[in-house]
């Protein structure tokens, strides 16, 4: 602890000798009153007793009964109280244990000040440096820490740099680091696989490529526990430890070897899927592309019947027919295939003989089932034709050509039930008349399906389509819409109802339509139809109808050659209309037309006589 006392004399800003300087070659004229301080030292993690002094302020012209008073962080500010001033004498003590690492420098003022705390000089800087004392150990603070280096790689490859961190002052052998290998797991090939730079903390390796050797080492990683310790390395310093992980690496230096030369395989004629898996043996890392696998079939796959894909679990190739194989055209195959890796080789190493294999692949012979020429097989037809008309005569063939089997037919789906086939010779006509208004034909279209059945042991079986275009004939009269009507027995506008006609045949055997009362007599000619266009009429009143229900007779006649003509009667009610009131309900007895009497008539005499 020192103290420097100035009596009076101009400010001075610097260091101590600056100071000392100064007073050796400056006057010192009486000026004005000066605190003097000067900054403190204090070491860090000093023991009890507290509080110590470890400085003193002075002021030689201080007034009677001025005080001295200290303020600043750690003082009257976060943390508070660690330093305090004896306000009489000015001595400056310290209250506890300093830690560099927390705070390293103090910021302190002094001033004087008079009885009422009224400042009379001041503030004064005070600064406490803590000095470093060793008390922090190195520290890794970046692990883990992994490496990696590739196999054969030259000696004094660097493989990754390891730097600790020291808390002490860095400018100090406190926080001086140097490093070393503590230990290496394993030691083989050699306990010295690598150096660690003392000073920068890089660790190179310091073997042969030769022994470098991924595959030739007992395990493709190595531990190493690295050391820093401070104090530059003396045996006094304080040391902490990390363990760095170190993999060799793979590169691609083993090419891949098929474990067989030949490889043999069967499949079924019509069968799809893998048929072989093709086994390799590659001694590189089997998490990296040196040591999967990629197949390619060079020869013997014109028709592109045949795929080979890589298991990624067991580096095998698998072999498949993605095409069907035909026995009748092909029973054997033979396939000659390379295997690679996804990476390069390396330069010196190269794809040899046993980067290629041979697979004979034998076809067996199924039986197949016959194929109906062609499929689907079609005629067009006339609807109506007679019954027992032939349609056609299928033909299937059997693809087993070299069994010389026979094959019988039969009929799989007839929906209407119009056909039969010959099961010897496969022809096919009709049972019953061909309808081209029937439910079960489609757009003009009706489908049946026939079987070719072969004599094998178990006996295949093929399906065939025929497909019937039935054509078009005037065989369905055509038909009005609406057969109801309704009229006012006082109604101004005679009009009746707009009758519609409709023919489920097609043209030209359908509209232009004919509409016509059917055999009105002049008594009865109360009744006019008028053509409204190609499919509709108008029905119409002459006069005014007392109330009753009329059965009017409506012939409608297609346009078809012969055409076809339909009779239908249409009911009109002629209603009572008084006061927005409709009532239909027939006044008298149900009024018909003459023509209709005489219908009447004549069906009564025939069911008399026949009784």
């Amino acid at each position: 602890m020192a103290e420097l006392v100035i009596v009076g004399g101009k400010d001075v800003q610097g260091s101590l000798q600056d100071i000392f300087k100064f007073a050796r070659t400056s006057p010192v004229p009486r000026q004005k009153r000066s605190i003097v301080v000067s900054p403190i030292l204090i070491p860090e993690n000093q023991r009890q007793p507290f509080p110590r002094d470890v400085g003193k302020v002075v002021d030689s012209d201080r007034p009677e009964r001025s005080k001295f008073r200290l303020t600043g962080k750690g003082v009257d500010q976060e943390p508070k109280g660690i330093f305090r001033i004896n306000e009489n004498t000015g001595s400056v003590s310290v209250t506890r244990t300093l830690d560099r690492e927390v705070i390293a420098i103090y910021q302190l003022f002094v001033e004087t000040t008079d009885a009422n705390g009224k400042t009379l000089e001041g503030p004064v800087p005070l600064e406490v440096i803590v000095i470093d004392q060793n008390d922090n150990r190195p520290i890794f603070r970046e692990g883990p820490y992994i490496g990696h280096v590739m196999e054969g790689s030259p000696t004094g490859t660097t493989v990754m740099r390891m730097t600790a961190f020291d808390a002490d002052d860095p400018a100090t052998d406190n926080a001086l680091l140097r490093y070393n290998i503590r230990q290496q797991t394993p030691d083989k090939p050699s306990p010295n696989m690598f150096y660690i730079d003392p000073e920068k903390g890089d660790i190179v390796t310091v073997v042969s490529p030769a022994l470098l050797d991924r595959e030739t080492l007992e395990n493709p990683k190595y531990e190493l526990i690295i050391e820093a310790q401070d104090m530059a390395g003396l045996d006094v310093g304080l040391t902490g430890t990390a363990t760095a992980t170190i993999m060799i690496d793979d590169k691609n230096d083993h090419s891949p070897k098929f474990t067989k030369k030949e490889f043999q395989a069967t499949v079924e004629e019509g069968a799809v899927g893998v048929i072989v898996n093709l086994t390799v043996e590659d001694k590189d890392d089997p998490t990296t592309g040196a040591w999967r696998a990629a197949y390619t079939i060079i020869n013997g796959n014109p028709g592109q019947s045949f795929e080979i894909h890589t298991n990624p679990q067991t580096n095998e190739g698998m072999l498949s027919v993605v095409k069907p194989l035909d026995y009748e055209i092909s029973a054997f195959h033979t396939l000659l295939i390379k295997v690679e890796n996804e990476d390069p080789l390396v330069p010196d190493v190269s794809y040899g003989p046993s980067s290629t294999a041979t697979v004979h692949i034998t076809v067996l012979d199924v039986n197949e089932g016959p194929v109906f020429y062609p499929d689907p097989m079609m005629v067009t037809r006339q609807e109506n034709i007679s019954v027992g008309s032939v349609l056609l005569t299928v033909n299937a063939t059997d693809p087993d050509s070299l069994q010389h089997q026979t094959i019988r037919y039969s009929v799989y789906k007839d929906p209407a039930g119009w056909l039969n086939i010959n099961p010897i010779n496969g022809t096919v006509d009709t049972t019953a008349v061909l309808d081209r208004e029937s439910p079960f034909v489609h757009n003009s279209v009706y489908t049946a399906l026939f079987l070719a059945i072969d004599s094998g042991n178990p006996p295949a079986t093929g399906t065939g389509t025929l497909l019937i275009t039935l054509e078009d004939v005037n065989d369905n009269a055509p038909f009005i819409y609406p057969t109801v009507a309704e009229v006012c027995d006082d109604a101004k506008n005679l009009s009746v109802v707009i009758l519609g006609a409709s023919d489920k045949d097609l043209h030209p055997n359908t509209d232009p339509f004919k509409f016509e009362i059917h055999k009105q007599t002049a008594p009865d000619k109360v009744w006019k139809i008028s053509k409204i266009n190609n499919t509709h009429a108008l029905v119409s009143l002459l006069q005014n109808l007392n109330k009753a229900n009329y059965n009017l007779p409506i012939m409608v006649t297609d346009s078809g050659k012969p055409p076809m003509t339909n009779i239908t009667d249409l009911r009109v009610q002629v209603c009572s209309c008084r006061n927005s009131k409709v009532d239909c309900n027939a006044a008298g007895a149900l009024h018909f037309s003459l023509p209709s009497l005489l219908l009447l008539s004549l069906l009564s005499i025939l069911s008399i006589a026949c009784l």
